[in-house]
């Protein structure tokens, strides 16, 4: 091949990236609106429902400004378009939620506009100096001669002693100039602007390797330990086997550096606090700027919670199908071995039975279902508060008729019954008698307390006691019928064992 083939190559699966579908599309202007407006430039997710609405509201003010070329269709029609060409992602978030966020094609694509919305940076003294000071300091770095590298940390050392003796003695200081203030903060924005995309980049990473191990263990053309194995080998490579996986390894090993970040925090409000900055960062540059740490933060979290749930789906996959698969297999490799000992033992060595290859399918004709309904979880109306001073304090009389049993009125009712001239059979009788105001269901537990502490014992018949209670309202229960002793017969026996104890009595 050529070598003006190989660059048409490279250049024509330049264009077949997700990015650059994104911006070649006529109405990439509209869909790179929406984005920067919904998503911001954390790329914080978005819950589906609300996106699809924000989409719909965002397209509809669009088309009032006389732009002919808007995407047609609902808002989750359109999300679903733009998933399908790799600029949305729906995943669930930590509380089991279909959330959307940005691909790492759709930010890049928002970044280059970015870049080219704003001032193009032109050949400046900073930009030259900037150069040579990441050229020198690279090769300070990584030079493989040591006495080259010592002579270059000399005379780094020499010009840095050189200019803080100079500040020291007095010497002016020259200050920095509107241009070269201009191209450092553009240059910064554009170093900070590649970190959102740089991340998501990392996170798909993570989401595709998840994806091909769950592809291996569902389509079984290998055993699930070479699977296991493959699995730990990549974790633990992970970091080191791709550019996206060193790239975060060593992001991340600067920012576990408490004092490197706060450095970076410090040097970041110094620069925003300059004299000269009033006049060259919008309100917006400086907001992005001044929430630098915090993007970083983010996304390292974003990172490493994908990470986690890569590992526990995968840890969860793996330990409940096999332990299942492994369970099921064993229980019916013993049915098996069970029947055929017993058919061995009533056949002969020859003897041959027929087994379908596959067991027969169950007809089932219905399937109870039951979806889930949003009413099922309305929280109830809220409680209105009651002004303490507005409640009317209850009265005695309310108070007992909640209260429970009033033994000493029922004792005494009890009594006068027993004493009547024509006394009751039953206590289901006395109840009877009783005013509505003792005739509460609680008073039935009075009643039978009481004649528990005299002895009487019930009947296998049960009999009726209606009640009332304190509202007026009326109930029935069956209550085991407990008959009465006659005081008659009682005080007669008494009478008959006084007499009996005298007459044997010496005298």
């Amino acid at each position: 091949m050529s070598e003006i083939a190989g660059e048409l190559a490279r250049v024509k699966g330049a264009f077949s990236q997700p990015t650059l579908t994104l911006l070649h599309q006529r109405q990439a202007p509209v869909v790179i609106t929406i984005f920067r407006a919904a998503f911001g430039r954390n790329n914080k997710p978005i819950p589906t429902a609300r996106l699809h609405a924000q989409v719909e509201e965002h397209l509809a003010q669009i088309r009032l400004t006389g732009e002919s070329l808007v995407p047609e269709g609902s808002g989750r029609d359109l999300c679903q378009k733009w998933m399908r060409g790799q600029w949305l992602v729906r995943a669930l978030d930590e509380r089991g939620h279909e959330v959307y966020t940005l691909t790492s094609h759709a930010q890049q694509a928002l970044e280059l506009v970015k870049g080219l919305a704003r001032d193009r940076a032109t050949l400046s003294e900073h930009r030259i100096a900037t150069i040579l000071g990441t050229v020198r300091r690279f090769n300070a770095e990584a030079n493989p001669d040591r006495t080259a590298r010592v002579s270059l940390l000399n005379e780094e050392i020499a010009r840095l002693s050189a200019e803080r003796d100079r500040l020291v003695d007095g010497a002016e200081m020259v200050s920095a100039t509107e241009d070269y203030m201009l191209e450092g903060f553009t240059e910064l924005q554009s170093l900070i602007s590649a970190l959102p995309s740089d991340f998501a980049r990392v996170e798909e990473r993570f989401a595709g390797i998840r994806a091909e191990i769950l592809a291996a263990f569902r389509a079984e053309d290998r055993p699930p330990g070479d699977v296991i194995d493959d699995y730990l080998a990549r974790a633990d490579a992970l970091m080191t086997a791709t550019h996206e996986g060193r790239a975060f390894e060593g992001a991340f090993g600067l920012l576990r550096d408490d004092a490197l970040v706060a450095q970076l925090r410090e040097d970041l409000t110094a620069l925003l606090e300059h004299p000269i900055s009033d006049r060259i960062l919008a309100e917006s540059d400086r907001a992005e700027l001044r929430g630098t740490v915090k993007l970083v933060r983010d996304g390292l979290d974003r990172v490493l919670t994908q990470r986690s749930r890569v590992t526990a789906t995968l840890k969860e996959y793996i330990v409940s199908h096999d332990a299942a698969r492994d369970r099921e297999l064993e229980q019916t490799l013993r049915q098996v071995e069970s029947e055929l000992m017993t058919w061995m033992a009533t056949t002969g060595p020859r003897a041959t039975h027929d087994v379908p290859l596959l067991p027969l399918r169950a007809g089932i004709d219905h399937l109870r279902e039951r979806f889930h309904d949003p009413a099922d979880d309305r929280l109830p109306d809220p409680i209105e508060p009651v002004d303490p001073d507005d409640a009317r304090s209850p009265s005695l009389a309310e108070l007992m008729a909640q209260g429970g049993p009033q033994l000493p009125s029922l004792r005494q009712r009890l009594d006068d019954a027993l004493s009547d001239l024509l006394p009751a059979a039953t206590l289901g009788e006395v109840f009877d008698r009783l005013e509505p105001s003792l005739r509460r269901p609680v008073e039935i537990y009075g009643l039978l307390h009481l004649a528990a502490d005299r002895g009487w014992t019930t009947d296998d018949v049960v009999e009726t006691w209606a009640t009332v209670r304190h509202d007026g309202s009326r109930r029935t229960f069956a209550v085991p019928r407990m008959p009465l002793p006659d005081p008659d017969l009682d005080a007669h026996r008494t009478q008959q064992s006084r007499t009996q104890q005298n007459s044997e009595t010496p005298a």
